[in-house]
């Protein structure tokens, strides 16, 4: 009877440590404990660490994306397993079998997204989120003059010249207008893919220097040295009147 009641027992246990083992990948809650935010160009590369110096023979780590937590790579007992059904990334993941850390080459910014990392391990359990935003490149912005609001006053000599800055297709970035190295305004726009423009009026014949900024989070392009006299037209009958060029 006892030793009837001693296999029950073991039975029990040894289903319970089956379901503990297999739930720690299928069962878990989605909680995570911190979150890294990271930024990248588009078409470099990016690793996100799981700050493990050597994983050991025993250790699972398992890397999910997106809302759904599709797994897209596991490294468990020294071997790694990167899932083919997802298509989004094809052949550009790469996983460390030394540390697990998982590497994205060649980003696009379709991998933009929440990263989802946990480790399984006789020395306790660790659960990561990586908020990670591929930034495509920036163009240089265009400076182009509208004369037909160009003006000027009757009781004085100056022409004033409306300019504009524009950058088409861009997404999370701010346009920016200097005089020197003071900022004059700005725009910002987040993450729809728009066309965007920042206008400055400035005086004819001035000998300011102006330049348009655009940037994102990691990098910035510069319309630099705005040459005022060769943008702008001074208004009919100003006594600063200039041909067209």
């Amino acid at each position: 009877m006892l030793n009837n009641i001693c296999i029950y027992l073991f039975i029990y246990v040894f289903k319970i440590f089956q379901f503990s083992q297999r739930c720690s990948y299928e069962c878990f809650s989605g909680v995570f404990g911190d979150t890294d935010v990271v930024s990248v160009m588009e078409g470099d590369s990016v690793s996100l660490n799981t700050d493990v110096t050597e994983v050991q023979r025993e250790d699972q780590i398992l890397w999910m994306f997106g809302p759904k937590e599709t797994r897209i790579a596991e490294l468990y007992k020294n071997s790694i397993d990167m899932f083919n059904s997802n298509e989004r990334f094809g052949d550009r993941l790469q996983m460390d079998n030394q540390t697990g850390s998982l590497i994205i080459r060649n980003t696009r910014r379709t991998d933009s997204g929440l990263y989802k990392r946990q480790i399984r391990s006789h020395r306790g359990n660790s659960d990561k989120t990586f908020s990670v935003t591929v930034y495509a490149p920036l163009p240089v912005p265009v400076v182009t003059s509208n004369s037909s609001i160009c003006s000027s006053s009757s009781s004085s000599s100056v022409s004033n010249c409306s300019l504009l800055c524009s950058a088409v297709n861009v997404s999370a970035v701010t346009l920016s207008w200097y005089k020197g190295n003071s900022l004059l305004s700005s725009i910002s726009v987040s993450d729809l893919s728009i066309s965007l423009s920042l206008p400055l009026e400035v005086e004819y014949q001035e000998n300011n220097i102006y330049s348009c900024v655009i940037n994102n989070p990691i990098t910035n392009q510069t319309q630099h040295n705005i040459n005022i006299t060769q943008l702008c037209q001074p208004c009919a009958g100003s006594v600063h009147q200039k041909s067209a060029f």
